[in-house]
């Protein structure tokens, strides 16, 4: 506390000093890409969904988000907080192919990913394709499944392939794994190795509505007099919008000084007294992409901080591991997060070098 303190008041302090030597500037420009269209489009898919979903305004941004910088998601919430719904209206709202995989203990890898099968007429195998070979695809309640089970999307999640018998077979763009998890409830369950943590662009944590949303849900629920939520959800953006949006994202600028606070804040992680494991490079891609894309559906064409702000608990909070001590004392990642963010922006508003603090306002 202490040390936030002082950080403030540093700020503060940082802010008078400079106050009367910086001139106001008043500045007018055009962006360099035109992003009316994808703005547009997600605010008609945001409209979608929330003729179903109430509240969750950050859930739905995230999604959308993940799926327009080509990432996986892990979505962790109690039973009953609309996380497979969500999804589920999601993929309705795209004119794209959708597949559900529900994870028992029973499931085998070739369940999910397909295997080869005699054909008698021929007598020569035929590959028959699992439901991992859809658009997007969720995997509910994925850690029911054992390891071998689990082991089966490393390839896919990273590589957009499988490989069975020697072949390899590639996905058809757009790819997108939605896995769902149960916080609470552990018994006949199997962790998810870390290497396969890695492969999430985000993980979001979904948690309970306020009581005005709650008062909402259930009139809601009324007035749809026992249609489905999938009936009153339209299709509202194409395969080829979405590829269009992708690329256009990959345009949005992002200064040297955005990438050294991003770079930044990783490497803080691999040396934090709270930390167990740190962050590898994939998650400072995550932010980096993760970074644009916000930028891109605020309709800016240029990373400022904000955007990597928000970028970063969601990318971070599955890859970082606390100690045991900190894991007693019932702290949490997002905590750690935030005391990491407060200490490199207190160091870039008290820097003595300009060009560092210019990267803080």
């Amino acid at each position: 506390l202490v040390g936030s303190e002082m950080c403030i008041r540093d700020r503060i302090n940082y802010m008078e000093n400079t106050e009367h030597q910086q001139p106001e500037v008043k500045t007018s420009f055009s962006s360099r890409i035109d992003l009316s269209k994808l703005q547009e489009s997600v605010l008609k898919i945001k409209k979608e969904l929330k003729k179903v979903i109430i509240g969750q305004e950050d859930f739905i941004e995230f999604l959308i988000v993940s799926l327009l910088s080509n990432g996986h998601v892990l979505i962790e919430g109690v039973p009953g907080v609309a996380k497979t719904v969500t999804v589920k209206l999601l993929a309705k709202t795209i004119q794209t192919e959708f597949s559900r995989i529900q994870f028992t203990p029973d499931l085998m890898p070739s369940d999910v990913l397909g295997t080869s099968v005699l054909n008698m007429k021929t007598s020569e195998f035929e590959f028959k394709e699992g439901p991992i070979f859809s658009n997007l695809v969720l995997i509910d309640e994925i850690n029911r499944a054992p390891a071998k089970t689990q082991s089966a999307l490393f390839e896919v999640m990273e590589e957009q392939q499988i490989t069975i018998d020697g072949t390899e077979y590639k996905m058809k763009p757009p790819f997108m794994v939605l896995a769902t998890q149960n916080p609470i409830e552990q018994e006949g369950t199997y962790a998810l190795p870390e290497a396969q943590l890695d492969r999430f662009l985000f993980k979001i944590n979904v948690g309970y509505p306020s009581l005005e949303e709650e008062i909402h849900i259930i009139n809601s629920f009324g007035a749809r007099k026992g249609k489905t939520p999938e009936a009153i959800i339209d299709a509202v953006i194409t395969e080829k919008e979405l590829a269009d949006y992708k690329s256009t994202i990959h345009d949005v600028l992002v200064e040297e000084r955005i990438v050294t606070y991003i770079a930044t804040i990783i490497s803080s992680t691999r040396n934090h007294p709270h930390l167990y494991l740190g962050a590898s490079p994939r998650a400072s891609l995550a932010v980096f992409i993760a970074a644009k894309t916000f930028a891109a559906i605020n309709n800016r064409d240029f990373v400022i901080p904000e955007d990597v702000k928000k970028s970063i608990y969601p990318v971070l909070r599955h890859r970082i591991i606390l100690t045991p001590e900190r894991e007693m004392e019932g702290m949490n990642t997002d905590k750690v997060i935030e005391m990491i963010i407060q200490s490199i922006d207190c160091l870039l508003y008290t820097s003595p070098s300009p060009r560092d603090g210019l990267l803080s306002r």
